[in-house]
């Protein structure tokens, strides 16, 4: 099994060549050797001159393929699909168009499985890091009911609409700390270069230095002892947080836990939550995935560990036979809109069209709420920064005016 997965191993090709009208063309051409693509181009009517394997960037190969990038997948899958071409053609499409020779390599292997005889959700199985249990399962769902097309096009809307939302959220998290990062390097910039400058000429006025330049002065000289010292701390710190994160997930449901109660940063968070919650089990109702089932889906798309735990209670409940509306009240999370509205969806029997406007409802608070962030956090870096730079000017240039004024 291993050698035959070595021989389909695919690789890219540069080639030149004539055509039936004798012109010169060329291209590229994914296949197992040299000689193989010479036989594939002779087929299609060209003459092969030259075939040589494409070489790689040495900054290409470590692109990562990342949650965008497989929501871009998806939608070309999906529209392809949709006009008539057949998986594996779109495929081939797909691989000759990739930049990223990462992305460009999961495709041709998902290819080879399909190829091969396997379905599409069991290559997309063997891929866990790119293609979650979700994905996987809609895929699966339309195969078997021969709607591959409708499907794809429902998981492209999904990841473009998530991964958008989670774009949002993670700029929402990210400006403040931002605004920090670049107000602590003025500042450290200042403290270790400027002020120095300015206590050597005061050394010679030989009065006593202003309080607040006093101030100043003794902190530029505990940075330049100490400054390397506490950014290995604040480094360690943060390296120590990242893989807690990761691997302790006591720690990560703390963090998900703080993070719920930060002021406005929580507020988003959980706007963010109520959004993917509505639109994963939309997505997954439409899919005919039962109720049970998708909320299992829906808590692992949830993106916290607070309402993970409770959507976990909520889906035993709804097993034992009680509405989806009165688990959620019960829950004392979700809002009273997003309760009524579901419950309306229930009685009506159109939850999967309840459960989208709704969606649609908290990204477009989530939106709202990012925008206004960032337009606060503007005047305020100005703030920030004039307030630490002219601080420490105003701090330096004082004994100045003292003798000025003196004279």
């Amino acid at each position: 099994m291993a050698k035959a997965q070595k021989a389909l191993k695919l690789q890219t090709y540069v080639w030149h060549g004539l055509n039936n009208s004798g012109e010169k063309v060329k291209g590229e051409l994914q296949s197992q050797s040299a000689a193989i693509a010479k036989v594939q181009l002779k087929k299609k009517g060209i003459l092969p001159k030259k075939v040589t394997k494409k070489s790689e960037s040495i900054f290409s190969q470590g692109k990562k393929i990342k949650a965008q990038d497989i929501a871009v997948l998806s939608r070309q899958m999906a529209t392809m699909m949709r006009a008539g071409v057949p998986l594996i053609q779109a495929f081939d499409i797909i691989i000759e168009g990739a930049e990223n020779p990462n992305l460009k390599t999961l495709v041709i292997k998902i290819r080879t499985d399909v190829a091969g005889g396997g379905t599409l959700a069991n290559a997309l199985r063997e891929h866990p890091n790119y293609f979650d249990g979700l994905f996987c399962n809609l895929v699966e769902a339309g195969e078997q009911s021969g709607a591959l097309e409708t499907m794809l096009d429902r998981i492209a809307t999904y990841k473009e609409k998530t991964e958008a939302l989670k774009s949002k959220v993670k700029k929402a998290m990210k400006y403040p700390l931002t605004v920090l990062f670049v107000a602590s390097i003025v500042t450290g910039i200042l403290l270790v270069k400027v002020v120095p400058q300015f206590e050597s000429l005061f050394v010679g006025f030989g009065s006593d230095l202003p309080a607040f330049t006093r101030m100043v002065m003794d902190l530029s000289e505990w940075v330049q002892a100490y400054g390397f010292f506490l950014l290995v701390v604040i480094v360690g710190a943060v390296a120590a947080h990242i893989t807690s994160v990761k691997r302790s997930p006591q720690y990560s449901d703390a963090v998900d836990a703080i993070t719920l109660k930060i002021p406005i940063i929580g507020g988003i968070t959980h706007t963010s939550v109520y959004a993917r919650f509505s639109r994963t089990l939309g997505t997954t109702f439409a899919a005919g995935v039962p109720l049970v089932e998708a909320l299992e889906s829906v808590r692992g798309a949830a993106g916290n560990a607070v309402y993970a735990k409770q959507i976990a209670k909520i889906r035993d409940e709804v097993t034992t036979g009680i509405p989806l509306n009165q688990s959620l009240r019960g829950a004392g999370i979700f809002p009273v809109m997003m309760i009524q509205m579901i419950s309306i969806g229930e009685e009506a029997g159109d939850l999967e069209t309840m459960l989208n406007k709704l969606a649609d409802i908290y990204e477009q608070e989530v939106d709202d709420a990012v925008d206004g962030l960032t337009s606060m956090m503007e005047p305020l870096i100005m703030a920030v920064l004039g307030v630490l730079v002219g601080g420490l000017m105003v701090a330096m240039y004082l004994p100045i005016f003292s003798i000025g004024q003196a004279i």
